[in-house]
């Protein structure tokens, strides 16, 4: 990271990079910091039961089995833009490496490809954490990829600052 970049996320900038992968895959990577500890930050992106309280667009999210560090949690949430939304339901396997990442996979709902992770980040140069959000992702629906990359480019602004919100606030 250099200055100019620390800066901006010391300004609570979201950092969004996409990228078009083969078969009309959307990569995302973003990036937030968050003025608490990891554990703070653990502790939001793992409340799995509640994050619909929270989430813009996450209208359900509970878990179904935990077993130590592996989780299955179905999902419901909105996805589109202006009239254009629709309802989407996944089945994501989830592996927690406490207080670093989740990985995340889709096993089954309205996705061909839904992986990624969550990782937590500290730094000396800039106090608090990183949070960042990595994901390969390909609707099961048609959705052309430049509208697949528009809807991630509105959400994650959103879904970024409403755990930076929820974690600094406990």
């Amino acid at each position: 990271m250099d200055e100019k970049e620390i800066q901006k996320l010391q300004k609570g900038e979201v950092f969004i990079t996409l990228t078009y992968l083969p078969d009309d895959v959307v990569s995302v990577s973003s990036r937030i910091h968050i003025n608490a500890h990891p554990e703070a930050v653990w502790k939001t992106l793992t409340d799995y039961d509640n994050l619909s309280s929270y989430l813009p667009k996450v209208m359900a999210s509970d878990v179904v089995e935990r077993h130590g560090n592996e989780i299955i949690l179905d999902q419901t949430g909105k996805t589109g833009i202006f009239i254009f939304e629709k309802v989407v339901n996944f089945r994501l396997k989830l592996s927690e490496e406490y207080p670093n990442s989740i990985s995340f996979e889709q096993i089954a709902g309205d996705f061909l490809v839904y992986q990624g992770e969550w990782l937590l980040e500290t730094s000396n140069a800039i106090q608090g954490t990183l949070l960042s959000y990595n994901a390969k992702l390909k609707p099961i629906f048609f959705a052309p990829p430049i509208l697949v990359s528009f809807v991630q480019w509105q959400d994650l602004p959103g879904i970024l600052t409403a755990h930076k919100q929820r974690a600094e606030a406990l």
